[in-house]
């Protein structure tokens, strides 16, 4: 079947589904319409939001003039794709959200194992702590890495007095490291939160049959708890889209050129370049869409394999 004859098949029976859905005949008919009827506050906020948005994006991106987004070019293009520095902030990106979030995983599977195998006291408010930082803004994490790792910070002086050494040579706030942490602290309990959802279909019975063949806790944990929840990990790994789309605290801390900051410099006085803010934004748009679609489809997939 030709592309042309398999496209308008689709169109019609898209236009059938339209029909059978708007006046309903049989049951199937009636619960789409249902379906269709909640979803519409979604799809409307969606356009809004959303869909409108990025059909100006699309447009702002191949205007020839950025300012009254006028005539087109491909200009915003063209330098996108020529100009070095747009690569390298890409690779600077994508190594540094990819290795936060891998760090914040790893310590998000230890922290969920502890707060579902053991009874911890206070355990609410463990919890509590952890999740905190879901609901901070990037930039008090950026304020809080000041107060912790800067010139005055605490840490800073308390280990200068311990080793002697200069708090102004100590303080890593507005390093990578500072930064670094930034990103884990946000990130962790995002991946905490989902691990534990799966820590709570974990089979026990298993683990209690592991143990009692003489299983040490990491031969049981590595065999045993570690392929149930990895579903879990993968859906955790999709964290990496949030670290993605962190903005306040690279913008205070700016010791790492990533992304959202390089788009705030194209949008800002001195270097304004909306055309090409515009293309950046439609090229992370599309990565983290189709990052989502191949991380739910390993989500999905019992045979998941890391």
């Amino acid at each position: 079947m030709s592309v042309r004859k398999s496209a308008t098949s689709s169109a019609r029976r898209v236009a059938t589904l339209a029909a059978a859905t708007a006046r309903p005949t049989t049951e199937r008919d009636r619960e789409r319409r249902r379906i269709a009827i909640m979803c519409l506050p979604f799809f409307a906020l969606a356009t809004v939001a959303g869909f409108v948005p990025l059909a100006t994006l699309v447009r702002l991106s191949l205007a020839e003039d950025a300012v009254w987004i006028e005539g087109w070019s491909l200009e915003a293009w063209r330098t996108l794709a020529t100009t070095a520095e747009y690569r390298w902030v890409a690779w600077n990106t994508l190594w540094f959200v990819g290795l936060a979030t891998l760090v914040s995983v790893a310590l998000g599977v230890a922290v969920s194992h502890v707060l579902e195998k053991y009874d911890l006291p206070l355990e609410r408010a463990v919890v509590a702590a952890v999740s905190f930082p879901i609901a901070l803004p990037g930039i008090i994490v950026a304020y809080l890495i000041i107060v912790l790792l800067g010139r005055q910070g605490l840490v800073t002086n308390a280990i200068a007095v311990a080793t002697g050494q200069s708090a102004l040579d100590l303080a890593s706030a507005t390093a990578i490291t500072g930064l670094f942490l930034g990103y884990v602290y946000s990130l962790l309990p995002r991946a905490t939160m989902v691990l534990r959802g799966t820590y709570a279909e974990v089979n026990v019975r298993a683990e209690e049959a592991a143990r009692a063949l003489g299983a040490s806790r990491w031969e049981t944990f590595y065999h045993v708890t570690l392929p149930e929840i990895r579903p879990g990990i993968v859906a955790a790994i999709l964290t990496f889209r949030s670290g993605l789309a962190i903005f306040g605290t690279v913008l205070v801390l700016q010791s790492h050129r990533v992304i959202t900051l390089q788009i705030h410099d194209e949008t800002s006085v001195g270097s304004y370049d909306p055309d090409v803010a515009a293309a950046i934004g439609l090229v992370y748009v599309a990565f983290i869409v189709a990052f989502t679609f191949v991380g739910l489809r390993f989500v999905e997939s019992d045979a998941v394999e890391i």
